[in-house]
């Protein structure tokens, strides 16, 4: 989702230039995320799927260099929705991350009745970030920061790394200081940008797309977006069950915007030791 201020020959780089989108591609995370189907759809070109399937050296330094080390974690592609599909997941699943078409402006979904804003319990629980407009494109990278931010118990970021240092920073802050601190972070800044002008795609002023991120926090499965005020609480889940129990709220997304297949939906897992 864009939120891209007009250039200015006298002004420092906008918030597009240093923040660009991220591309749905396999230059981005580990491994190809892939165009996510309706089930019907997905299982007549799941094996076409399959062939584009490759890891990428840049993808890997996007995370592993920011200080994830390469033993412990890695992205995935999900193929499709139904039980087949899912089985064939990595896991455990320490994280989801989801890219779709920014929704039409009267799409209301039933999570938002759910939205947990401000409330301290929530705050102290789940680490989350809000997108303020100086970020530019930045939700492929906020969506990265909320799954290894809820997961470091699982993580073991290299020490003074550049997100080990971002974690430690901002640990005591609130949403909006935590994007404050990203905006100005050189380090994450230029990581960003190299894996958006890494892509095959020609970086665009107008952007259709959006990264969220879904986790379990003491329980309970959070849809992190960095557009909304804050963690969206939806239903009890576990670890084990993660990636099933995101399903129900994917399919509702993908229902409020029927006329798009640009779904692209990928998984952080633990690596087998």
């Amino acid at each position: 989702m864009a939120l891209t201020s007009p250039p200015s020959a006298s002004a420092p780089a906008s918030a597009g230039d240093r923040w660009p989108p991220l591309e749905s591609t396999p230059e981005v995370f580990n491994q190809v995320p892939l165009t996510l189907l309706p089930p019907t759809i997905n299982s007549m070109i799941r094996s076409f799927l399959s062939d584009l399937s490759a890891a990428s050296a840049r993808g890997r330094q996007f995370m592993w260099s920011l200080g994830v080390p390469e033993h412990d974690v890695e992205f995935h592609d999900v193929y499709g929705l139904d039980a087949d599909a899912l089985d064939i997941v990595p896991q455990p699943v320490l994280a989801v991350v989801l890219c779709f078409p920014d929704p039409p402006q009267d799409a209301s979904y039933p999570s938002e009745q759910l939205l947990f804003s401000g409330e301290k319990e929530t705050q102290d629980q789940v680490y989350f970030i809000k997108q303020i407009e100086s970020l530019g494109n930045a939700c492929g990278t906020v969506a990265l920061l909320h799954a290894v931010g809820n997961v470091s118990s699982e993580v073991n970021l290299v020490e003074n790394s550049c997100l080990d240092l971002f974690f430690k920073s901002t640990s005591s802050m609130d949403p909006y200081e935590h994007a404050v601190c990203l905006e100005k972070d050189d380090a994450m800044a230029r990581a960003h940008s190299l894996v958006a002008n890494a892509g095959v795609t020609e970086l665009s002023d107008l952007v259709e797309e959006h990264y969220i991120c879904f986790v379990s926090v003491n329980g309970t499965l959070y849809e992190l977006d960095g557009m909304k005020d804050g963690p969206i609480k939806h239903r009890s889940c576990s670890s084990i069950s993660l990636l099933q129990d995101v399903v129900p709220v994917i399919k509702a997304i993908m229902c409020n915007i029927p006329d798009s297949i640009n779904f692209n939906l990928m998984v952080l897992s633990r690596k087998e030791k």
